[in-house]
Formats: structure tokens, sequence, C-alpha cells
């Protein structure tokens, strides 16, 4: 019987937790962890079929990415990294996405979406000069791609271009308070030709793979991406207060944390708040997965939702990570605690423009029909 993605990676997560500390040490995840996870086929969820790849329902990618962020936050962050670039081959010419996706079932994609590059046209090549920072999992990808600012005989204009991993520099810079092992140093190119073919625009581009997954917003499946592995650090952190609180006599007291009023209301109210971002953020993409499949589109107005619910789940399960943090006390605050690690890597997730501040603004001028810029969307 074949296993599924979501069950190899529950099978891991034992390990991926024993493995929390020494991944938070190396700034990495281990080599042999990103095969299993590439053997689980976690960078290929969002990889058509026809590529050999999952092309897996969004709410699956979610479940998983979630799964393993429960297990430690910086593995969740790679393995929705990973994923989610996998969207890119669904965009190529057919012959570069073979050649770049299809050949290994194991290939590992990467990279950062900001325009920081610059692509000036020569025949049928660009010449590629950039920096990107943040490019999260740098270390493990075979392929990495960056945005560009494309200077040809048009105006200039964004698109992404996609090289070999070996032939980018990976500049250490990732000395951060969280997601400390996500190696999400910076990537820098000088005078790289990469052939035109390999570039997209996901904003301008229509897919070249057909299916409702590659009809549903990529800014989307990001943000829900986002959202679900802040989902897995909250529900880890809350796991470790909850246990904590049965074994934890506090200092001066006589009753175990679990038994203080104001602990037990605090917990209650963190469980429901992250439960219903969860709910929430499971009801708009069910709902804007069936209009894929229905329509090969999904309006505006579903997606403004799409964007408030990763939004909203986002900054739910850090409110809940900050009441477990806190209910923790002194315990929490050690280098061994899970408790400071999840209070870190929650606020290292929240910075992401995909659900920072901003976009409550975004999806509020969507939902009141005010005029605005839904390129993001």
């Amino acid at each position: 019987m074949n296993t599924t993605p979501r069950e190899a990676v529950r099978a891991l997560a034992p390990a991926i937790r024993a493995q929390a500390e020494r991944i938070e040490l190396e700034r990495r995840l281990p080599v042999e962890l990103v095969r299993a996870l590439a053997r689980a086929g976690v960078f290929r969820l969002c990889v058509p079929r026809t590529l050999g790849g999952e092309e897996a329902e969004p709410g699956v990618l979610v479940g998983a990415l979630e799964d393993l962020a429960h297990a430690d936050g910086s593995t969740g962050w790679c393995a929705m990294i990973g994923a989610t670039s996998g969207v890119t081959s669904a965009y190529l010419p057919e012959r570069e996405a073979r050649d770049i996706f299809g050949r290994s079932r194991e290939v590992i994609a990467g990279g950062v979406f900001a325009p920081m590059g610059s692509a000036t046209r020569e025949g049928a090549d660009y010449r590629v000069t950039g920096r990107w920072r943040f490019a999260s999992g740098c270390q493990h990808c075979d392929w990495l791609m960056g945005g560009c600012i494309v200077r040809d005989d048009g105006p200039p204009r964004a698109r992404m271009v996609l090289f070999p991993a070996g032939d980018a520099e990976i500049v250490d810079t990732w000395t951060v308070s969280g997601l400390r092992g996500t190696g999400s140093h910076d990537m820098v190119v000088r005078d790289l030709r990469v052939p035109v073919t390999r570039s997209v625009s996901i904003t301008d581009d229509r897919p070249v793979a057909e299916g409702a997954l590659y009809a549903f917003p990529v800014f989307g499946l990001l943000a829900i991406g986002i959202a679900a592995v802040a989902l897995g650090i909250a529900r880890g952190a809350l796991d470790e207060v909850e246990r904590l609180a049965t074994e934890k006599m506090p200092t001066g007291s006589r009753r175990l944390l679990a038994e203080r009023p104001v602990v037990q209301a605090q917990i209650a109210e963190a469980e429901a708040t992250a439960g219903a971002s969860r709910a929430f953020l499971r009801e708009v993409i069910d709902e804007a997965w069936t209009t894929a499949r229905a329509s090969g589109a999904i309006p505006i107005a579903l997606r403004g939702r799409l964007r408030l619910a990763a939004t909203h789940a986002t900054a739910a399960s850090a409110r809940a990570v900050d009441v477990a943090y806190s209910a923790g006390g002194g315990t929490a605050v050690y280098a061994e605690s899970p408790l400071q690690r999840a209070f870190r890597d929650i606020h290292v997730v929240t910075q992401h423009m995909m659900v920072a501040p901003a976009t409550w603004e975004l999806a509020g001028r969507v939902l009141l029909g005010i005029d605005t810029d839904t390129t993001m969307l």
C-alpha cells in the first residue's frame, strides 16, 4: 500500500521533534532529514502529476505543513517554501519544467519572489545579477529562483528566473531570533546567463499546466502555507504548556500550575483562539477549492477572504503562543524549553509580508468594495 505524504510526515514527526535542538544550533535542516522529506513527497506537493508531482489539494498541503511545524517550526517553514516553490513548474514551458522538476521525484526548489535582482535580455538569455535576502532552505535546494526587474525592448517588469543552485553564492547572514533552523541566508549571482525560457511571472503569465490547483491564487497558496506553519507552532506550544502545567509547582505555591483558575482560563481561551482560526481557514480553503474545481477561477472577493483567513490564523497562533509562553513562567525562558523556541519562531512568522499587518487593510478594502491593487491576492 502506498503511503500518502501526510502519512509519511506523521511518521517522521517524532524524529523531527528529537532533532529540534540540533536544527536550531546548526541553523539548517540535517541533510538526512531533507532527503526523508523529499522521499515523502513534501517538496512535490504542488508539482503537476504530469511531472511526477502530487498536485495535492490545498487542504492536504496545509495539513502536512501544520504537522511538520508542530514537530519543529523551522522544518515546517522549509517544507512550506520548498512545496510552494513547486508551483513554478506549472508556469514554465513544458520542456523546461520537465528538465527542472521532472528528472527526479526528489528535486527541491526554493528562492525569493521579491524582485531584488536585475535581468538584461541578451538574445535567448537574460544576464542576471542580484542579491536576495531570506532564501529559506537555500543550502539544500537543487534549483533556486530569484525575482528580477527585466530590462529588454519593453517597459521594465518583474519576472522570476530559475538557475541551478550551484550557480549561486550563499552568503551566511542568518543570525536571527527565530526560525533559526531555516538557513534563510542571502543568495548572490553576478552576470549569470539564464535562458529566457527559464523565467516566469506568476502575476502576468497563465499557467501552462491545467488543473484546479493552478487556478488557485499563488500568493493565496503561499499565505495559507505560512498560516499552516503558524498553527503548527501554536499547537506545539499549547501541547507543551498543558504538559508542563500538570507537572510544575510554581515557586511559593502549594498547587500545580494546572490548578490555578487564571491558567485554566488562559489555556482554554488560547485553545479556542487557535482552533477557531484553524476552522475559519479550513472553511475558506474548502470554498476556494470547490470554486476552483467548478469554474477554473477564484473571484477577487474570495481571494480576499483567503488572505484574511491566513492572516487571522497567523495572528491568532501568535496570541496562543504568547499565552503558553507567559503561563510557562520562568521555565519558558530556558534554551531547552520548547516554549521559548515557539515564542521566537512565531514572531518571525508574523513578519512575512503575506500575513503582515498591511494584509488586514488589503482584505478590508476588498470586503468593503473599495478600489485597490489586487495583484498580490
